[in-house]
């Protein structure tokens, strides 16, 4: 394994889910943050859906214990804006190789996103091997990853978009997936944070694999 697989795959092992966050209060940051760090989710998905994303990613990296990174980055101007405010790992719905030279050269832990073979073979050529799925059940779900992978073995995922409680563990099962994205356990609103740090506990109890 390479230092840059190695530094994405610590991000990805650090649970078994990643909270996909779309922040559309900057006030709610914070305690979103605590919540989900208390209830064991401490790898923290800011995506760039939103005016406030880039100062919720500053406001979050407050709270001990999180590693916080930037979601729905699509340029190099969203990478370096992202790396910028502090955040710690980057992922990106898919991947071009604009992109892709941009986060190779900052050296920023980078999460791309790809749906089929050949948006895997890609990456590989690009030096990029610890992969977002997405989307991943309208992509074909945890049958299409595993037949996908199968030839792919190098490539490691995160599958996101339509994971769920109830799928999640079905994921989580494939030898080639990490971790799973989700949103689940931030309803849009106000938070409730004791309901979110219960949800997020129960997140963090749907599986892990040690390192082989």
């Amino acid at each position: 394994m390479t230092a840059k697989s190695a530094a994405v795959e610590k991000v990805m092992r650090l649970a078994p889910v990643i909270p996909v966050l779309v922040i559309e209060d900057i006030e709610h940051a914070l305690p979103i943050a605590e919540a989900l760090v208390a209830g064991g989710l401490p790898a923290l998905e800011v995506t760039l859906r939103t005016e406030c994303a880039i100062e919720a990613i500053k406001v979050m990296k407050q709270v001990p214990g999180a590693t916080v990174g930037a979601g729905t980055v699509l340029t190099p101007d969203d990478l370096a804006k992202s790396i910028d405010a502090g955040a710690e790992f980057i992922v990106s719905p898919g991947l071009t190789p604009t992109l892709g030279e941009a986060a190779a050269k900052s050296g920023i832990p980078f999460l791309p996103g790809t749906a089929n073979a050949s948006d895997v073979m890609l990456a590989l050529e690009l030096g990029f091997d610890r992969l977002k799925f997405f989307p991943a059940m309208a992509a074909g779900g945890p049958s299409a990853l595993k037949a996908i992978s199968a030839p792919l073995a190098a490539a490691k995922f995160c599958p996101t978009g339509g994971v769920t409680p109830d799928n999640a563990p079905d994921w989580l099962a494939l030898d080639a997936v990490l971790c799973v994205g989700g949103s689940w356990m931030v309803p849009k609103g106000s938070p409730d944070v004791a309901k979110i740090e219960a949800t997020a506990r129960a997140a963090a109890q749907l599986g892990s694999k040690e390192t082989a």
